[in-house]
């Protein structure tokens, strides 16, 4: 969900480097529905020619971040010491972690923090329970901002023409009957958003999950993630969960960004 590959790179700097960005798109394309993939399979998700995918290919293999089995093209472990380095560099655990325990251990639910990447949300740490999900979310996860709470407790905070810029691409997918698609109506769930100071959603992403979201704000008063409580429709009606979690998460909310004051390398990492 949410591959944004076959986007263009683009930059006007002279500095830029084509090269790294179609090595990075490369990267990319590979997710949980294409774990192996041929050369013509990665040049069509990517957008490259063949024989740029193949010069990719080829140096992400010597490099040691892509394997190769008969044909067929795959990620190798190697790859996560890319996440794991900002991980620790950025002292996540440390920062945003024990504000996410502490809701967990509170509610039972599963607790978020995520970034806009694009038109997603990514998930920059996550605490589960033991409870499962059709559809499972962890660290690096992307979900369409429109149908996550978290996607609109911060799309309701940009500046408008990064907002306007997010609504331009609708009509967004549909995943159930009460995904919001339109951009009149998002426009108007987002305003709604704004004024209240979080988001609730419910069967939007699948069916059977409700969440609450409320913003992060840095220390110029610009929206930097969202932090959501998240659960099971059969353990609590959405009413129930805005009533209880909100001010829970409120608190963890105001929890983190007073930590970020103190990490202001981790918030500048998580500026849009």
């Amino acid at each position: 969900m949410g591959f944004e590959g076959s986007e263009p790179g683009g930059s006007k700097n002279p500095e830029y480097l084509s090269t790294l960005e179609r090595g990075l798109r490369v990267l990319k394309a590979f997710d949980e529905d294409h774990p192996e993939m041929t050369l013509s399979e990665v040049a069509a998700r990517t957008g490259l020619p063949p024989a740029v995918a193949r010069r990719c290919l080829i140096t992400l293999v010597d490099l040691g971040y892509i394997g190769q089995h008969d044909r067929r093209f795959l990620l190798r472990p190697a790859v996560l010491t890319i996440g794991s380095a900002f991980l620790a560099s950025m002292q996540i655990e440390q920062v945003v972690l024990p504000p996410l325990q502490h809701l967990r251990d509170q509610t039972g639910d599963s607790a978020s923090l995520a970034v806009l990447s694009g038109s997603d949300i990514l998930y920059v740490a996550h605490v589960s329970t033991d409870r499962r999900f059709r559809v499972a979310a962890g660290v690096g996860t992307r979900f369409p901002f429109h149908a996550t709470s978290m996607g609109k407790a911060m799309a309701a905070h940009l500046p408008a023409a990064e907002r306007e810029a997010l609504l331009s691409r609708a009509p967004f997918p549909r995943f159930t009957e009460r995904t919001v698609t339109e951009p009149a109506a998002m426009a108007e769930r987002l305003a709604l958003v704004a004024e209240r100071g979080y988001d609730s959603a419910l069967d939007e992403l699948d069916y059977g999950i409700v969440s609450v979201a409320v913003p992060i704000f840095g220390r110029a008063g610009a929206v930097i993630a969202a932090i959501n409580c998240s659960t099971s429709t059969t353990r609590i009606s959405q009413d129930e969960l805005v009533r209880t979690r909100l001010p829970l998460l409120r608190a963890a909310a105001g929890e983190i960004e007073a930590a970020l004051k103190r990490w202001p390398a981790l918030e500048a990492s998580l500026r849009p």
